[in-house]
Parts: structure tokens; C-alpha cells; sequence
């Protein structure tokens, strides 16, 4: 069971580009709803769960038609359900930041800490995703520092980003 949880909060080597992926996309979801919908947080835990689904499948639809196109053919249903299995860590991602956002809508935690909880657990999955790449690479402690806040930088930029967007398209 630990396993099947770390799985699903820090995906595997093979899904370190989708666990990043997913897990910028549920905070930047969280993020940039979290004033408009603290009174119906019910809402942005949806919106936020529908939109990691919906980038999903065009992650499986992109990825289908890219190999169809290379093996000029059409994919089997068995293969496209590979790929579906492949980027199923962009889902996966978001489990664990909604589940803390769930929190709030069930009234267990106020709102703005659910959602803040979210966005922390998202800050340590793109952190653990920096240290498994830094480990990866045999990476010095402090390259490995280094390899972190890249991550982070990056990602947390990428946030921001989407942030401020939504702010000037509200605005």
C-alpha cells in the first residue's frame, strides 16, 4: 500500500515528464482559483480534477496520432491503450494536492488551508522529481541543490505564470 501511495504521489522513472506535467497543471489550477472559488470550493476541486482528465486525454490523443503517424498506420486498441497507461501519471499527479483540496470541501479544513495543503504537496512533488533526477545522475549534494531549485524555479514560475493570466483575463 505505501508503495501504491508513493507511486502515485512521485510517480516512477518512467513517468518523472507527467508526474511534473500533472502536478503544475492541478497548482495552476488551485492556484489561480483559489479567491474566486474559497466560498465554492466544491467548484475548483472540479474544475481542477476536469481539466488534469481533459489534458490527459489530449496527451493520449496527441501521442496516438504522433505514433500512428510514425508507423504509418493505425494503433491498436491495445496500443492506444498503452499510451493512455504511459501519460497516466498527469492524473495521478493531481490525486494527492485534490484530496487535500477534498478536505476543504468536506469541511474538515478551512478552505484557504485545503488549498494551500494542495499547492504544498505539489511544491514537494516537484521537489522529490528534482532529487530523483539529481540521484539519477549521481548528482554532488550540491548540484543536487542546485537540480531542486531548478525544479522548482521552473516549475513554480510556470504557476506563477498561469496565475497571472488568470488574473488578467479576470481583471
Amino acid at each position: 500500500m505505501i508503495s501504491n501511495l508513493k507511486r502515485v504521489a512521485l510517480g516512477d522513472r518512467r513517468s518523472i515528464a507527467g508526474t511534473v506535467y500533472g502536478t503544475i497543471i492541478v497548482m495552476s489550477v488551485l492556484a489561480a482559483g483559489a479567491n474566486p472559488y474559497e466560498r465554492t470550493l466544491w467548484r475548483l476541486l472540479v474544475i481542477a480534477a476536469v481539466s488534469e482528465i481533459v489534458l490527459w486525454l489530449a496527451h493520449v490523443y496527441s501521442h496516438g496520432l504522433g505514433e500512428s503517424l510514425s508507423l504509418e498506420r493505425r494503433l491498436t486498441l491495445d496500443e492506444l491503450r498503452s499510451i493512455a497507461r504511459r501519460e497516466y501519471s498527469i492524473v495521478a499527479a493531481a490525486i494527492l494536492p485534490l484530496a487535500a483540496v477534498a478536505l476543504g470541501v468536506a469541511d474538515i479544513l478551512p478552505p484557504r488551508t485545503a488549498v494551500r495543503l494542495g499547492l504544498w504537496i505539489g511544491v514537494a512533488a516537484l521537489a522529490a522529481q528534482g532529487v530523483r533526477y539529481a540521484r539519477l545522475e549521481r548528482l554532488s549534494p550540491p548540484a543536487t541543490i542546485l537540480a531542486v531549485g531548478l525544479n522548482l524555479a521552473v516549475g513554480l514560475g510556470l504557476v506563477g505564470l498561469e496565475v497571472l493570466i488568470a488574473h488578467a483575463h479576470a481583471g
